[in-house]
């Protein structure tokens, strides 16, 4: 069984955030990134899933302005993947933008033109949890990973 839990310390997201990341280097692979996502993560919104007491995967929120807020980094275990931990995340920071009355969730990933395989799942999911491509901004982060911008109105 899956749990999700509200983590509020900022040590304990900060190696949550680190220890996920690394165990994913397919997705998470530049050294500067993880070090400055970890940075980050200390100061949102962070829930983490757990299976059988072992954290498994987490998301944090970036919160924008008063309409929109952002899944800013979301990591679950490969070997998890497929077993609806993400949803029940990305359902956690819905829950969390309605509470807190944003009617925007956005998120950013590498468009599927960079054709990297692991990137074009990382979209299916996006993509079933009913956020609508916007725009691709082919710079943002890098000539090889054009970065696509997604977003998913909770209707509020």
């Amino acid at each position: 069984m899956i749990e999700i839990k509200e983590i509020h310390a900022s040590s304990e997201k900060a190696v949550a955030c680190n220890n996920i990341m690394r165990a994913l280097p397919t997705w998470f692979g530049i050294e500067e990134s993880i070090v400055d996502y970890v940075k980050q993560v200390q100061q949102m919104p962070f829930y983490a899933a757990y299976a059988q007491n072992e954290m498994v995967g987490f998301v944090t929120i970036k919160n924008h302005n008063e309409y929109t807020a952002e899944v800013c980094v979301m990591g679950v275990l490969e070997e998890y993947h497929g077993q609806g931990i993400g949803k029940k995340l990305i359902e956690s920071c819905e829950d969390y933008c309605i509470a807190n009355g944003k009617q925007f969730l956005t998120v950013k990933t590498v468009d599927a033109s960079a054709n990297y395989e692991s990137y074009k799942n990382t979209l299916r999911f996006y993509l079933k949890m009913g956020f609508i491509p916007l725009e691709v901004f082919p710079l943002l982060w890098d000539e090889s990973n054009p970065c696509l911008f997604l977003v998913k109105y909770l209707g509020q």
